[in-house]
């Protein structure tokens, strides 16, 4: 049993792949149009989506955008800050997370508040009349994720 735990770990590394957090425990992702289409079926339960990394947070790493290439679908994975870290070399690999769906509804002041701390952190110019309403946006808060070369 450990000589092929100890044979599956070299397998993991060899292949280039880097797991963060905790391990994934779905069997498979589910299509990130698929939870978009219908995100309140899937609000509050464990999902898997496998994307490409467009995106990570500049200053600590706590979250990450994942774009599915089929269907240009996007969906941000948030983590808490130092549990899992996104590094800037992963832009534009592949990558299979998994956590918590959640729903959170913004006001406006929310939604610019948001919009302008994320332009900080990417060092992107911001107008906050550019948000004339609230939001509601759908994220995935990660428990794991595996990093694929």
């Amino acid at each position: 049993m450990r000589t092929a735990l100890l044979f599956s770990l070299a397998v993991l590394c060899a292949g280039g792949e880097k797991p963060l957090g905790k391990p994934l425990t779905l069997k498979s992702p589910t299509p990130i149009a698929d939870i978009l289409k219908t995100p309140d079926q899937y609000v509050g339960k464990t999902v898997q989506v496998k994307g490409n990394i467009t995106e990570v947070c500049q200053m600590a790493g706590c979250w990450t955008s994942l774009v599915d290439p089929a269907t240009n679908k996007m969906i941000r994975i948030k983590v808490n800050d130092g549990e899992i870290v996104f590094a800037k070399e992963f832009i534009g690999k592949t990558a299979v997370a998994e956590g918590e769906l959640r729903k959170i509804d913004l006001t406006r002041e929310q939604a610019v508040a948001r919009a302008k701390h994320e332009a900080e952190e990417q060092g992107r110019k911001f107008n906050p009349a550019s948000i004339k309403s609230g939001a509601v946006i759908y994220q995935i808060q990660g428990s794991g994720a595996l990093v694929l070369d």
